[in-house]
């Protein structure tokens, strides 16, 4: 069920970042998605698109957002009887953690699939430090003070 909200923006002033966020709650199931975490490092998003071609969706990065959004192109309206298959316009967004980088995004089987690798750099990384007591060397003979 999806509720109009427009008398409300017609009638407040200054609730407008309110009622989008009411109105953009709504959605928040659609599309279904899952994430997965293979490893220490690697994970992967998979996004429920069924009915949408790889022509109709798109993978986007831009500041640590991953973006995934999907808008049908169809020709002729199809006369249906009965339409359970979702087909309408969507935008997911994720936010990354730092140094996850997208590494592929492919469809498959009505699924979008999209691998991430956190891949830190080496000077972030955590190191042990080995802990070694100095050599004690004594002044022989001459070389005394």
């Amino acid at each position: 069920m999806r509720i109009d909200y427009s008398p409300f923006y017609r009638s407040t002033v200054g609730f407008d970042h309110l009622l989008n966020l009411l109105d953009t709650s709504a959605d928040q199931g659609y599309p279904p998605y899952n994430i997965e975490r293979s490893d220490e490092n690697n994970y992967r998003v998979t996004v429920a698109v069924a009915g949408f071609a790889e022509k109709d969706l798109s993978v986007d990065v831009k500041d640590r957002v991953l973006t995934v959004s999907g808008k049908r192109e169809d020709g002729a309206k199809a006369n249906f009887l009965h339409q359970g298959i979702a087909g309408r316009a969507f935008e997911r967004s994720f936010q990354l953690a730092e140094h996850v980088e997208v590494k592929a995004a492919r469809l498959e089987n009505g699924l979008l699939h999209v691998d991430l690798e956190r891949i830190v750099p080496e000077e972030k990384r955590p190191r042990r430090i080995t802990i070694n007591a100095p050599e004690l060397k004594t002044i022989e003979g001459s070389k005394a003070a």
